[in-house]
């Protein structure tokens, strides 16, 4: 199996950066469309454990849409073959000195396009 396959990883890396653009200004159709429509897909978050898009749904229209502006450290996406990768970055947010966050995603490509399937995240102390 090939890791980093330059197209793919150019794609999953887009894929990555519209995601982050999409939660930074909570474009709340297209982190749904990012996401992937199926009872499979789980997001642990920060302070839910949501299962199925249908609770990860309910989630995004329901979040508040202030203080989402984050500062991305030291990103890294690595693509196995031609059709599964990961994503993980750490961040930071002005109102939360002291605190790290850290996030993680698998993506997988469909016939619709890349999908985050599973994701993770949590904020620790520095």
């Amino acid at each position: 199996m090939e890791i980093d396959i330059p197209e793919v990883r150019a794609e999953v890396e887009a894929a990555f950066a519209r995601y982050e653009r999409a939660l930074v200004t909570n474009d709340v159709p297209v982190l749904e469309e990012l996401f992937r429509d199926a009872p499979e897909t789980i997001r642990y978050g920060a302070a839910e454990n949501l299962y199925g898009m249908e609770e990860i749904r309910a989630f995004r229209r329901a979040r508040p849409s202030v203080g989402l502006e984050r500062r991305l450290e030291r990103t890294v996406i690595t693509t196995y073959g031609r059709d599964f990768a990961t994503a993980s970055t750490m961040f930071r947010r002005e109102g939360q000195p002291g605190k790290v966050g850290r996030q993680s995603q698998a993506w997988a490509r469909f016939p619709e396009g890349w999908r985050v399937v599973a994701a993770h995240v949590s904020v620790v102390a520095e």
